[in-house]
């Protein structure tokens, strides 16, 4: 089991302790620090920017979004900031939902899991520079061409040679289709909201990515990055009702009312009567009281909240339910040493 920091995306105003963190997490041995965004700051910025303070640590995306970038857009920072951090990146992606793809970057949300596909083949395409990158798809097509096109478009290859021709891509994968994918076609899998209770569930969707031909990993080399909210505290009731809003804005608040990928989350984990109620509260505007609402045992299925001892033997479940790096988020140097102890 390794640690990573996951810094997440900025709020309203950027963090004014990120340097600090990062500082100590490369200082306490933790294996990757971890950037997100959603439509505000963007991911790769603040992950080159702190990453060029650290030597060790491995330099993640969790996750880039699919629609912000084209494939090769993407595949070109990510061979940048390769080469930059001596080949410790991470390229995290996810396809978000049709709220912000639709919403925000202005494409079509449709075949998420075809679009997946077409988009980390062709970054390997471009990591590999075996030949000029080109796609058949009917989601990137290269070179495109047709109604509105010059015909001049011409197959590629990066001008700039990769310092790796695979660098790792993990997807953050939520439903059971999309998890057998990223276990057919990724190197690693970044859960948001994991509960061991669930291993032999996820396991199965997994198995079924792993038989497929040409599956590029086996559960022995592939990675499993769970995030995680770890915090060590002798008042456990009080530390809970801090867990819950966040629960209820991913629960309630992101997507649309009907189409929810976290929502169905927690459905699955057995708690839709949950998750009609505090949407229906946080689509009301009544987020307190759908955050009060939660109980206690929600946040547990997700979250370790406790004495050392307890989150110590949790996190030696979630161990044992398969997960290779909890991605956690210490709000202080302080608490990035306590966790690193753990360890």
């Amino acid at each position: 089991m390794k640690l990573g920091l996951q810094l997440g995306y900025w709020g309203a105003q950027p963090a004014d302790n990120h340097a600090e963190l990062v500082a100590a997490a490369e200082r306490h041995g933790f294996d990757s620090v971890f950037t997100a965004e959603a439509w505000g700051s963007d991911a790769y910025t603040p992950l080159a920017w702190w990453g060029s303070s650290t030597e060790r640590v491995r330099l993640g995306t969790s996750v880039l979004q699919l629609s912000a970038r084209t494939p090769t857009a993407c595949a070109m920072a990510a061979l940048t900031l390769d080469h930059l951090s001596g080949g410790r990146h991470i390229v995290g992606l996810g396809v978000s939902g049709p709220q912000v793809v639709e919403g925000w970057y202005g494409r079509p949300f449709a075949k998420p899991l075809a679009r997946t596909r077409e988009y980390v083949d062709i970054m390997r395409q471009v990591w590999a520079r075996e030949a000029p990158v080109t796609n058949d798809g009917p989601h990137y097509p290269l070179p495109l061409s047709g109604e509105g096109t010059t015909g001049l478009g011409k197959p590629l290859k990066p001008i700039t040679h990769p310092l790796r021709n695979d660098i790792p891509v993990f997807l953050g994968a939520e439903g059971p289709k999309n998890v057998a994918l990223t276990a057919e076609i990724a190197d690693g899998w970044l859960p948001l909201f994991f509960t061991p209770r669930m291993a032999d569930t996820y396991n199965s969707w997994l198995d079924e990515g792993f038989a497929r031909p040409g599956a590029r990993r086996s559960r022995a080399d592939f990675e499993i990055c769970a995030t995680a909210q770890i915090v060590i505290t002798d008042d456990r009731a009080g530390t809970l009702p801090f867990i819950k809003p966040f629960l209820a804005l991913y629960m309630g608040g992101m997507g649309s009312e009907d189409t929810n990928f976290h929502a169905e989350v927690y459905r699955r984990m057995g708690y839709s009567d949950v998750v009609d109620e505090v949407t229906e509260l946080f689509r009301s505007g009544r987020k307190d009281e759908a955050a009060a609402i939660i109980p206690d045992e929600v946040v547990d299925d997700s979250a370790i909240v406790g004495t050392l001892d307890h989150v110590r033997s949790e996190v030696a479940r979630w161990e044992a339910a398969g997960v290779t790096t909890m991605l956690v988020s210490p709000r202080s140097a302080a608490e990035v040493e306590q966790l690193a102890g753990l360890l």
